[in-house]
């Protein structure tokens, strides 16, 4: 994650911060999220039965392709120099755009789209943070996502 001063943070504001690399999604963890989720539906785990679907196989859930935000954030946003943590805020305009199918690669795209001191020492960040499906015009989902950073 680059590290940058607090000083600097305005310079960044409507520029990509980072593009994560690709990871493939694959049946066993898609079959691991519908466990912990408990959401099992077909399109999700049933591989047969799934090829009968509009996709044409399995696919990822939505909301596995959000929770991986977390993941392609680690060296794609900013970090705030002297920063001791940093929190989830919370999520603005989620949008899943396009089905993400099992055995295709993503990766995690991020600009940042505003920050302020909310308060001496606390920094909100919002990215516009997008996940890129490989050989596919359309992302997987769009989202804008507020991280604090505690100095």
């Amino acid at each position: 994650m680059p590290t940058i001063l607090a000083s600097d943070l305005q310079s960044y504001v409507g520029k990509e911060t980072g593009l994560s690399d690709w990871i493939e999604i694959t049946q066993p963890d898609v079959n691991a999220f519908a466990d912990v989720t408990r959401d099992h539906q077909f399109i999700h785990v049933d591989v047969e039965k799934a090829k009968e679907s509009p996709f044409g196989g399995t696919i990822a859930h939505g909301f596995l392709t959000l929770s991986l935000l977390s993941g392609f954030a680690d060296g794609t946003t900013l970090a705030l120099d002297g920063a001791k943590m940093g929190v989830n805020y919370g999520l603005e305009k989620v949008r899943f755009l396009a089905p993400v199918k099992v055995g295709k690669r993503i990766r995690g795209r991020f600009v940042l789209a505003e920050a302020n001191e909310r308060k001496p020492g606390v920094f909100q960040m919002i990215y516009e943070a997008s996940v890129d499906i490989e050989g596919e015009d359309k992302p997987a989902l769009s989202a804008q996502w507020i991280v604090l950073q505690y100095i």
